[in-house]
C-alpha cells in the first residue's frame, strides 16, 4: 500500500478494482452493496443527482461517527 493511499484510507472506505480502479467514500459503500446483492438500490443511488447524496451522507456519518456508534452501542450513550 502507497502512503497516499494509506492517508486516503483514514478518510474514507476504498476499493480498489481489478482494472486498478480506485473507489472511495459513498461510491465505495454503494459497489460493497451491489457486491453483496443490493443490486437495484445500487442502480438507482449510483445515479446522479442521488449519488451526489449517498457522498454527502457518507461524509455526515464519517464526520460523527463517533458520536453516531456512541448511540448505537447496547445499552444507550455511555
Amino acid at each position: 500500500m502507497t502512503d497516499a493511499l494509506a492517508a486516503r484510507c483514514e478518510q474514507a472506505v476504498q476499493v480498489l478494482l481489478p482494472d486498478g480502479e480506485i473507489l472511495s467514500a459513498g461510491r465505495a459503500s454503494l459497489y460493497a452493496l451491489d457486491q453483496v446483492g443490493w443490486h437495484a438500490l445500487t442502480a438507482v443511488l449510483s445515479r446522479r443527482p442521488l449519488v451526489w447524496l449517498v457522498e454527502a451522507g457518507y461524509r455526515l456519518v464519517a464526520r460523527h461517527r463517533r458520536l453516531l456508534s456512541r448511540g448505537l452501542r447496547p445499552g444507550g450513550s455511555g
